[in-house]
């Protein structure tokens, strides 16, 4: 079974991964912006929900992490 990344051209492979990228260097940076904010308020308020919130977040950067990996993996089989 091809993978959904075959259907795609190389010129459209190659502006998946750079959007990718970008979203990955965003996420990444609110990813960051919510840890800093979750230790905060745990300092200043304890325990409560927002010192939780970072971890729903992560994995969603992992998958992007992994899918870029495949991006990248579909390109070098097309050089």
């Amino acid at each position: 079974m091809a993978s959904l990344l075959s259907t795609y051209s190389k010129v459209e492979l190659s502006k998946k991964l750079k959007k990718q990228k970008t979203m990955l260097i965003i996420q990444g940076i609110l990813l960051f912006l919510m840890v800093i904010f979750a230790v905060f308020s745990t300092i200043e308020n304890g325990l409560s929900f927002k010192t939780f919130l970072p971890l729903f977040f992560a994995p969603m950067l992992f998958v992007m992490l992994f899918e870029i990996k495949n991006i990248k993996k579909e390109l070098a089989t097309r050089k």
